[in-house]
Order: structure tokens, then C-alpha cells, then sequence
């Protein structure tokens, strides 16, 4: 695989003790690119993610970070280079969205060690960067949902890391918070950074993503450039649907 990539697989088997998942895997990711996972409910996509970020050891092959095996870097190193971006969720803790932002530069702190005016500096910068600026005395808890998931956006960009893995960004969320989050999404993968995006729907991926991986039963049964992977066969073939079916819920993926 291409030394340029920042994230790399190879023959990479995932899964739980004894207990195999997926294996085979193979995929690279580099700056400034954008690849999108999808595929079924119970494909093994929440699994990836956890094996790519080092949170589950490989069942077998590895995970590469700049070249390097993941598993000989420290974890503090492995959050300062990698970002991980939730689905927006309840928070029963009412911090302000200043504070949650803040939390992303604790990879970059001592232990014990409170943030410096430089770390607040940063925060900020992350927050007018996706121009909500304005929630920074805000309570995240009283957000909507398209604010909430920019705020755990830009958490994730005071790690100031290489890489955003992302699960399901604009799940939830109404047709125009999708868009705004997606176009920031596209936004910062120009400015460098390398993003794994995991979603549910295909026309997310056309808009968005330079590369696509399509995963059923822990396989990689796909994968390439969007505009000539992601087919209306590959769809009805990834969903088990037919293609007159796929076909009339994407009819015109492009126009979004």
C-alpha cells in the first residue's frame, strides 16, 4: 500500500476474544481525503471503527498510523493523531459548549494540568471555524441536535488531530442541519485533514466522499472511487434489494 496514506489496514481480521467479525480488510486513507463506509445493520461497521482507532486489539494483520504500527504508539499520541466524532446523544451533564470543546485538548495537556489561555484560544478557533462561535456560553444540553453535533465536531478539531473518524454524523438530524454538517465535513477534508465517515445514506457518500467502502457480514465487498463504485447494482447487492427498488430512491443522487 501507498506510503502517503495516513491510516492503513492490511489483512486486517477484527472481532471480540475467539469471536471473528471481519477479516481480510484492506484500505488506505490519506490527507485530505474522504472515504465513506456503509453497509447493513450488524455488518461490523461499529467494530472497524473501534480496531482503526486502537480501542480493540486486531484479531490479526494491522493498523497503520503514518506509516507505523498502531499498537507502538501510546494512547496519548494515538489522540492527538486520531479524532473520533459520536452520533450527537443526550449529555446529562450541562457543560457549557466552551468547556466540552476544551476537553478535546486533554490529549495535549499534563496530567493535572488545567487548559492555558493557549488551549482557550484554540477552542474558540475551532468554534468560529464552524461558525457557531456564538454557543460558546451556551449549554450543550439545550442545543439542537445539528448545533450539538458541530459543537462534538469541533471538540474533535482541538485534538488537532490528522485523521476524523466519524459514526454517522448526521444521523437524526433534519434536512438542512445534513447539509451544513456535511459541507463541513467537505471543508475540512480540503484544509488536510484525512476523514473515515460511516453512514447510511448513499446519496451522503455522492456528496461527499472521494472513496467508498461498502462492508457486508465483515467483508469488504467493494471499494474505489464514489462515482464508479457506488452503482445502483452494488447497492441492491450491499442491502439485498432489488435494483428497480435501489433505483427509485436514488433517482437522481446527484441533485443534492
Amino acid at each position: 500500500m501507498s506510503a502517503e496514506w495516513v491510516v492503513e489496514a492490511q489483512q486486517l481480521r477484527i472481532g471480540y476474544g475467539t469471536k471473528v467479525i471481519g477479516e481480510q480488510i484492506d484500505f488506505g486513507l490519506s490527507a485530505g481525503q474522504i472515504v465513506c463506509l456503509l453497509g447493513p445493520n450488524g455488518s461490523g461497521k461499529t467494530t472497524l471503527f473501534k480496531s482503526i482507532l486502537g480501542l480493540i486489539p486486531a484479531l490479526a494483520g494491522q493498523v497503520l498510523l503514518q506509516g507505523k504500527p498502531l499498537s507502538t504508539y501510546s494512547r496519548r499520541h494515538v489522540a492527538q493523531q486520531m479524532a473520533y466524532v459520536p452520533q450527537a446523544a443526550p449529555n446529562g451533564f450541562a457543560f457549557k459548549v466552551i468547556d466540552l470543546v476544551l476537553m478535546g485538548r486533554s490529549a495535549h495537556i499534563a496530567l493535572f494540568a488545567a487548559p492555558s489561555t493557549a488551549d482557550r484560544a484554540l477552542a474558540e478557533q475551532c468554534l468560529a471555524q464552524l461558525g457557531i462561535a456564538d454557543l460558546a456560553q451556551r449549554l450543550y444540553t439545550q442545543l439542537s441536535g445539528g448545533e450539538q453535533q458541530l459543537v462534538l465536531l469541533a471538540r474533535a478539531l482541538a485534538q488537532q488531530p490528522s485523521v476524523l473518524i466519524l459514526d454517522e454524523p448526521t444521523a437524526s438530524l433534519d434536512f438542512g442541519n445534513q447539509i451544513r454538517v456535511l459541507d463541513q465535513i467537505r471543508a475540512l477534508s480540503e484544509q488536510g485533514l484525512a476523514i473515515f465517515i460511516c453512514t447510511h445514506q448513499p446519496e451522503h457518500a455522492y456528496r461527499v466522499a472521494d472513496q467508498v467502502l461498502l462492508f457486508k457480514k465483515g467483508n469488504v465487498v467493494a471499494a474505489g472511487k464514489t462515482t464508479t463504485t457506488l452503482t445502483i447494482a452494488a447497492l441492491a447487492e450491499l442491502y439485498d434489494l432489488p435494483e428497480s427498488i435501489v433505483h427509485q430512491h436514488l433517482q437522481n443522487p446527484w441533485s443534492l
